[in-house]
C-alpha cells in the first residue's frame, strides 16, 4: 500500500446530523483526537516519503479549534501539504468568518466548504458562502463539496435515511466497488482511535499499535475478510462469501455494502470499526 494522503477524522462530533454523512457524524458522537495522537500519526507519516497530504476532517474540525490549529501549523512545519473539510458553522459572517481562518491561511492549500442539499437550512447555504468569501480575502484556496440529490453514496447514515423511494437494483448487480481503489488505496482516513480506514468502517490496522510503515507493507488485500471479497467481486461477493441475511435489492453498491457489513460486525469487530462508524452512540442502545 503506497499513500500520498491521510485523512485525519480530528473528530467524531459535528454540530449536524446530516442524513448523507459517511460517518454519522452528530454532536452526540465521541471521539477526537489528542495533540499526541496527531504528533505521533505526523512522525509515522515522515517515515512514508510518498505522503504530501495532510487533511482534518469529521465530524467538524473547527469544533475543537486549538487542537486544529496546532496540528495545520505543525503538519505544515512538517513539510506536508493541508487540507481541511468544513461545514463552515462558524462562518456567521464574513467580517466574523475570516478570524477563524487568519491564523492558518498561509499554511491551507485547500480549504474544502461543504454545502448541499442535506443540510439544515438556508442559513447553512450562506454560512458556506461567508466561509468561501473570508477565505478567498485571505488568499486562502478554497473550493466547495456539493451533494446534490443524483450524488449520494448510500453508507453510513444516508443508508439509513435516503434510500427508501430510491429506485433499487438486486444485488447480484453489485459487482464492484466503484468510489474506492482498495487493492491500493492512494490515500486512507484515520480516526480518533489510531484505526485506518480504507473505506468507513473498513480497518484495516491501527497505528496506535504499529507503524504506520508497518501497517502499508503488510497490508495484503486479498487475506482481508472484508477488503478480499470487495476486491474480488465487490458488494456482491462480500455477500456470497459470508452469507448474512439480507435484502434482495439496493439503491446502490455503497448500500449493499454497507448493510452487509452491519450485520458481519459481531464476526469481525476489529475490521468493522468503530462503532461511532455504524451510528452507534451512547445510549442509543
Amino acid at each position: 500500500m503506497t499513500l500520498t494522503g491521510l485523512h485525519l477524522l480530528l473528530t467524531y462530533e459535528c454540530t449536524m446530523e446530516c442524513e448523507h454523512c459517511f460517518v454519522w457524524g452528530s454532536p452526540k458522537s465521541s471521539g477526537t483526537m489528542s495533540i499526541a495522537g496527531v504528533r505521533s500519526i505526523l512522525r509515522q507519516a515522515r517515515e512514508m516519503p510518498g505522503i504530501e497530504w495532510i487533511y482534518f476532517e469529521g465530524g467538524e474540525p473547527f469544533l475543537h479549534y486549538p487542537l486544529l490549529t496546532a496540528a495545520v501549523t505543525e503538519s505544515y512545519e512538517a513539510g506536508f501539504k493541508v487540507g481541511i473539510v468544513t461545514n463552515a458553522y462558524w462562518a456567521t459572517s464574513i467580517p466574523d468568518a475570516v478570524p477563524w481562518l487568519q491564523p492558518i491561511a498561509g499554511m491551507v492549500s485547500d480549504l474544502s466548504v461543504s454545502s448541499d442539499l442535506f443540510h439544515s437550512g438556508d442559513g447553512d447555504s450562506q454560512r458556506s458562502e461567508n466561509a468561501v468569501a473570508a477565505a478567498r480575502q485571505l488568499g486562502m484556496p478554497v473550493g466547495v463539496i456539493s451533494i446534490g440529490d443524483g450524488a449520494v453514496m448510500y453508507r453510513g447514515r444516508a443508508a439509513a435515511k435516503l434510500v427508501r423511494g430510491r429506485p433499487h437494483q438486486r444485488w447480484e448487480c453489485f459487482t464492484t466497488c466503484p468510489h474506492e481503489t482498495l487493492a491500493e488505496p492512494g490515500r486512507v482516513h484515520v480516526d480518533p482511535f489510531g484505526n485506518i480506514h480504507v473505506c468507513q468502517g473498513i480497518v484495516v490496522g491501527n497505528l496506535f499499535n504499529e507503524r504506520l510503515s508497518r501497517i502499508c507493507a503488510g497490508f495484503e488485500p486479498e487475506s482481508h475478510p472484508v477488503v478480499g471479497p470487495l476486491v474480488r467481486g465487490g458488494p456482491a461477493e462480500l455477500v456470497r462469501r459470508h452469507a448474512p441475511a439480507h435484502d434482495e435489492a439496493y439503491a446502490d453498491a455503497c448500500h449493499l455494502c454497507y448493510n452487509a457489513r452491519t450485520l458481519l460486525r459481531e464476526r469481525y469487530p476489529d475490521v468493522l470499526a468503530p462503532d461511532q462508524m455504524y451510528g452507534r452512540f451512547p445510549g442509543s442502545g
